[in-house]
This record gives C-alpha cells, sequence and structure tokens, in this order.
C-alpha cells in the first residue's frame, strides 16, 4: 500500500511516521508513505496556497495547489476527464466527513493507494471538495489546527491492521470495538499489588472460564460506557 500526504508542514510527520508500528510496516515493506509539501505545487512567486474566503471569511486552500498536488502523485488529470481507478482514494480531513471507526478503517485496506489532503485554517475551496475528494473523514466532533494529526491518527490506524505488521494477530481481533464492544480488562504481575489482586479466575488455567469472564467484562463495561455501540 502506499500513502501519500499533501500538507503545508511536512515536518510534523517526521517524528511519528519513524517509530513504532508504522515504522515497523514501513521497514517490512508493508507500506510506503510520501508526504508531499503543499507549496512545491503554488503557481505564485511566493508559494502561496491560501486565499481570503470569497464574500469574506477567513483564510481557504486554494484548489490549483491541491488539484496539482494529487495530479502529480497520480501521473494524470483528475479533471475534468476523470480517470476511474478503484484502487485509490483520494480523502480529506475534514470536521465535515463521516466520523472514523474500526470497522470503517478496514475498509481501506483494499485500495492500494491513499492520497490524504491536510487542510488548514478554514478549509478547502468546495471545488476540491466537490471535484477532487472521493471521501470526507473525521476524527470526531471537535476541531484540530489542522489535518497533519488527524492524518497521523489515521495512518496509525490503518498501518497496525495491514497483514503482518502486529504479529500477534489475536490480540488485534480482541481489541476494543472488534465486536462491537469495549475491551475487557487486562492484569498481569505482580498478582497482589498494595493488596489489590488479579482475579482469581485469571491465575485458574481454566481458558473456557477465562474467555466467559472476559466476555462478560467486556459486555458489562460496554452497557456502561458505550451503550450505543451494543445497539
Amino acid at each position: 500500500m502506499i500513502i501519500d500526504v499533501v500538507t503545508i508542514f511536512p515536518k510534523m510527520f517526521s517524528p511519528v511516521l519513524g517509530e513504532s508500528i508504522i515504522s515497523r510496516a514501513q521497514g517490512k515493506g508493508l507500506v510506503k508513505i510520501n508526504i508531499h509539501n503543499l507549496r512545491d505545487f503554488a503557481s505564485e512567486p511566493h508559494k502561496k496556497v491560501d486565499a481570503p474566503s470569497c464574500g469574506g471569511g477567513g483564510m481557504v486552500f486554494k484548489p490549483d495547489p491541491l488539484f496539482g498536488a494529487v495530479e502529480s502523485i497520480l501521473g494524470y488529470k483528475v479533471y475534468p476527464k476523470k480517470k476511474k481507478d478503484k484502487n485509490k482514494r483520494i480523502i480529506l480531513l475534514s470536521p465535515q466527513g463521516k466520523t472514523l471507526k474500526q470497522e470503517r478503517v478496514k475498509k481501506f485496506l483494499d485500495f492500494e493507494r491513499l492520497i490524504l489532503l491536510a487542510p488548514r485554517y478554514e478549509g478547502v475551496d468546495q471545488r476540491v471538495r466537490s471535484d477532487l475528494v472521493e471521501e470526507e473523514i473525521s476524527l470526531g466532533d471537535y476541531i484540530l489546527s489542522g489535518g497533519e494529526l488527524a492524518s497521523m491518527v489515521f495512518i496509525d490506524c490503518l498501518c497496525r491492521l495491514i497483514p503482518g505488521v502486529v504479529s500477534n494477530k489475536e490480540s488485534i481481533k480482541r481489541e476494543s470495538f472488534e465486536e462491537n464492544s469495549l475491551d475487557f480488562p487486562h492484569y498481569t504481575k505482580p498478582v497482589d499489588f498494595r493488596g489489590l489482586k488479579v482475579p482469581e479466575v485469571l491465575l485458574s488455567g481454566n481458558h473456557g472460564k477465562i474467555e466467559a469472564w472476559r466476555k462478560k467484562q467486556a459486555l458489562e463495561t460496554t452497557k456502561k460506557r458505550r451503550p450505543d455501540l451494543l445497539k
């Protein structure tokens, strides 16, 4: 899989992409991540990529640099003659997008290439949203300073699901949201910490009882904290 990110702050990505799961995914050759500076596609001498909103308002990303960046990445014009390519997806990180959930993350594994647009300020020109972007993603009902952090979160969510990245497949299957429920409680050594003890069932060696206990605990936690998942 190839993931391209278009941003005006490319240096923000280095610390995150060079560590942990994302670094492992790249090291194994399972994903290639390219960071593109939007200003490289600006036609103006001062590399300006934004302008005041027509009719009054804040600054908005102009359409020409964004179209130019995506077309440079793909190697062909995307408008007015759109080329159908089911193997790629152009994604805008935006508060107006559909909320990213675990099941939705899995669907992106079917694509060979993802292009993430990380906007700033008041967002992007509507023509970008209408005639370039194929999908919009939101992390939740709150506002970030820009789409960079949202892009990093999305990349992290996706990379850990790519087959071969996480060695313990069972750990992924048992996580929160995998079965429309939150995760069960986890304990480790010491068995007795200041009088706080690990539940006896987890020390019993009876895998059937342990599994039943975990399912019960996960269900109770979900009912209490996220009953909406059970619907």
